[in-house]
């Protein structure tokens, strides 16, 4: 199993622009993002924490 394709990818941009719309897939994708960037946040947190902790 590898990394999702340019196929798979458009076929799931299409299923969320059914059900969310055009209007609120800019805002969606926003929040996805900001998620993102907190939760890597986090884990390099944890890291540094543990790296002290040694």
């Amino acid at each position: 199993m590898g990394s999702i394709g340019t196929g798979e990818l458009i076929i799931i941009l299409a299923i969320l622009l059914v059900f969310f719309g055009g209007k609120k897939l800019p805002g969606l994708a926003r929040s996805l993002g900001k998620a993102q960037k907190e939760f890597k946040e986090g884990q390099n947190e944890d890291i540094q924490e543990n790296e002290d902790n040694e």
